[in-house]
């Protein structure tokens, strides 16, 4: 049966602009790091995608690397453009990456002229797209001039093969040097994913103020602390969980008394607001209006639901907020 998108789809999602851009972007966006690689069910993946555009979410973050195995993510993508999602392109913002390691010898990673635009190139094939909205440089390279990166991205989007280009994982300075670069390119630099929540706050220390100044947006990756702000660890380590099956990402050693014991905390302020423990982490970091977005991963349609409804929550007052941050400082 062929899919037809949700005909209220945005009559409950507010956008927010990137920085001072003309690009809006959910305040939820789906990213693709986990739960559509090529070893994952694909119905469900296509499930997961056509549920998020259903509820508003238009922006999906993928990274040449991401599966397993790399590339397979954005394989799966493809495929869900080809089958459901083609005759919306115009209304999504399809964002990808290039630096982290995707294939052998000295060209498949980091941030040269040949390994950003080669990386492009490939992503464009296995999407099965002319271009995407945002390039990414994925990270900060010390063995390249950063002029030479970021030239790389200005020459992909006057090629036509990006709208927008970004930086993730970049000091704040190396992301004040970036944006004076492609300032003086004229190349528009509209994000910065950055690693943010309650469990991560490097963003407020000097970065946010950078951004704020160059007119620069920010979407936060794993604002749930990858699991550790639900309820999944609150007990005990779940034997389907991440941190159970040795993901390098999260180890059962990652998962410490310390920070549970600040959980539980977090939960008992969350439920007394009428949330669960996610839905409180996700209005935390998007709470002063400086985040444009957070990202999320999800391998269930009700975690898209209850996602997306962490956005009719109330806001924090400042009890609630000097309480959060006793809390953390513990």
């Amino acid at each position: 049966m062929n899919y037809t998108a949700n005909e209220s789809r945005y009559a409950g999602m507010p956008y927010n602009r990137s920085g001072k851009s003309g690009l809006k972007l959910p305040p939820i966006s789906l990213g693709l790091w986990h739960n559509f690689g090529g070893v994952d069910l694909f119905e469900n993946s296509r499930a997961l995608a056509r549920h998020a555009f259903d509820l508003g979410i238009t922006h999906f973050d993928l990274a040449n690397n991401y599966g397993p195995p790399t590339g397979s993510a954005e394989e799966v993508f493809g495929q869900i453009l080809k089958k459901d999602l083609q005759p919306y392109r115009d209304e999504l913002i399809i964002a990808t990456k290039a630096g982290y390691r995707m294939w052998d010898g000295p060209y498949g990673e980091r941030g040269s002229r040949k390994s950003m635009l080669a990386s492009l190139d490939q992503s464009l094939k296995r999407l099965g797209l002319d271009y995407v909205d945002i390039y990414y440089s994925h990270r900060f390279d010390a063995e390249t001039p950063l002029e030479e990166t970021m030239s790389a991205l200005d020459q992909a989007v006057r090629q036509g093969k990006a709208l927008y280009v970004g930086v993730s994982n970049y000091s704040a300075e190396q992301t004040e040097q970036a944006a004076a670069i492609l300032k003086g390119l004229g190349t528009p630099f509209i994000i910065h994913q950055v690693h943010y929540s309650m469990f991560e706050r490097r963003l407020e220390q000097g970065l946010q103020d950078i951004l704020l100044r160059e007119g620069v947006g920010s979407i936060a990756y794993s604002p749930l602390a990858r699991g550790l702000l639900t309820d999944r660890y609150l007990k005990n380590i779940p034997a389907d969980s991440r941190a159970a099956g040795g993901s390098v990402f999260l180890r059962p050693e990652d998962i410490t008394e310390e920070k549970i014991a600040k959980s539980r905390l977090l939960d008992v302020l969350a439920q007394e607001r009428g949330q669960s423990l996610a839905q409180m982490a996700l209005v935390w970091v998007l709470r002063k209006g400086h985040v444009t977005s957070a990202l999320i991963g999800a391998s269930k349609l009700s975690q898209l639901d209850d996602n997306v409804a962490a956005l009719k929550q109330p806001d924090f007052t400042q009890e609630e907020l000097d309480l959060i941050d006793s809390i953390l400082s513990k």
